[in-house]
């Protein structure tokens, strides 16, 4: 049993794991005691089962479950999160949080979990938003396809939604005996298959003039995906767990890169099916289905923006450090997941306080998808006199294209990038930056 308690403040938060599900968080700070949890998430790595097919075969599978939790891991910003994380499978394995800004992620630079192990950490929730989970950085170890975990971190006021639902969207390959392949693997003959909440077919009910917050999570590990809800209007909220000033979606699709989140208003009007483009076809995936009305004294009216979580502002564009990076090039630092350590070559060091804007260059034959650790980023436009009107920390770049981001370097640490591209059996690579 390991235990590792850090001191959080706004800028920087380090996170590890050890202890026991039921053990509490001890140890001493720099002389002091520690500050007491405000919240616990126990996670817990297992085998499982889900019925893919049509004949009700049960795959195996691997989860990275919310143990105790009959409804997810639901925590708010502002919380000092005890993470207690058990790892029931036989490999070593650790969960890497995206959507969390400023905290790094604990175990890029250490050890794993050992099978039958147990760790326990402290972290701080410093945004709200819709955070994801899972073994991404550990594929190359996986013996079955693992499933992520979506969080949230709820706003420190209530947001007028009448309903709050995950839709978690994922890509699967199974082979003819009813295996799944897991990414980084040759598929070879194994069939797509696209499941929401693990359903081929999912069904959501509710209520006619009611407002969901949907939140949208591509759980997928390679494919870029579009998602729609015929004959409603879908108002984006949130982007990579980060406010938006509300837009609504064109022709009411979303676009999500692997990995990618999004919050959207949906305001129910009839039933309706969800529609999924995966750049091949449109499938119907699931239905929203109307139960009864909801009469309501008076009519809804446009979304206000969700609360702000503080990010800048502005970007000093003029005074930036500007770099180039070739996405997944062999000859520029690019490694497995499974080798990176931070005693290789910087991608870039910045100091803390510095507009960092880069040059994201994708030589490759297929969408590359790119994905920054520590600090969302703002997407510039083509003439690089302006971003768009929201924050990412995933973005997928057309195949031969170069696409500019720009973010302000504001927590200082080591921080992770990762690099893919969209092919099922590609590896998954990484560098890291410094931020002094």
């Amino acid at each position: 049993m390991r235990q590792r308690i850090f001191a959080p403040d706004r800028r920087q938060v380090l996170a590890g794991l050890g202890a026991s599900l039921a053990a509490p968080v001890a140890g001493f700070i720099a002389g002091g005691a520690a500050p007491l949890p405000t919240s616990q998430a126990l996670l817990q790595a297992k085998p499982a089962t889900l019925d893919l097919r049509q004949d009700q075969t049960a795959t195996p599978i691997w989860e990275l479950a919310a143990a105790s939790h009959t409804k997810g891991v639901h925590l708010r910003r502002g919380d000092l999160c005890e993470v207690v994380f058990r790892n029931d499978l036989p490999v070593p394995l650790a969960p890497a949080w995206y959507g969390l800004n400023g905290v790094e992620d604990p175990y890029w630079r250490r050890a794993p979990t050992a099978p039958g192990a147990t760790e326990t950490s402290t972290i701080s929730i410093l945004s709200a938003g819709t955070l994801l989970v899972d073994f991404r950085l550990f594929e190359s170890g996986l013996k079955q396809h693992a499933r992520p975990l979506p969080i949230i971190a709820a706003e420190t006021t209530p947001i007028a939604v009448d309903r709050d639902e995950v839709l978690l969207i994922e890509e699967w390959r199974l082979r003819p005996d009813g295996t799944a392949v897991p990414p980084g693997q040759d598929p070879k003959d194994a069939m797509s298959l696209y499941t929401i909440n693990g359903r081929p077919s999912f069904e959501l009910s509710a209520l006619g003039n009611q407002r969901l917050r949907l939140r949208f999570i591509n759980g997928s590990q390679r494919s870029v995906l579009a998602i729609k809800l015929e004959g409603h209007d879908v108002q984006v909220m949130a982007l990579d767990s980060q406010p938006a000033e509300p837009f609504p979606a064109r022709n009411g699709a979303l676009v999500l890169a692997p990995g990618a989140r999004v919050d959207a208003f949906v305001d129910t009007a009839r039933s309706a099916q969800f529609l999924l483009h995966d750049g091949k076809e449109a499938r119907r995936i699931g239905a929203l289905v109307l139960t009864g009305w909801l009469e309501r004294r008076a009519p809804l009216l446009a979304p206000r923006p969700l609360p702000s979580n503080d990010l800048p502002e502005k970007l000093d564009l003029k005074g930036a450090l500007r770099l180039d990076v070739t996405l997944g090039a062999p000859d520029t630092g690019w490694a497995r997941t499974a080798i990176l350590s931070t005693a290789s070559d910087a991608a870039f060091r910045i100091k803390a306080g510095r507009t960092v804007v880069l040059a994201l260059k994708n030589p490759a034959s297929v969408a590359t998808v790119f994905c920054l650790h520590g600090h969302h980023f703002r997407l510039l436009d083509k003439l690089d006199d302006g971003w768009k009107p929201y924050w990412l920390d995933t973005l997928a770049i057309a195949p031969g294209q170069t696409e500019r981001i720009a973010f302000a370097a504001t927590s200082p640490g080591r921080w992770r990038i990762e690099s893919v591209v969209t092919d099922w059996a590609a590896p998954r690579l990484v560098r890291w930056y410094g931020v002094e």
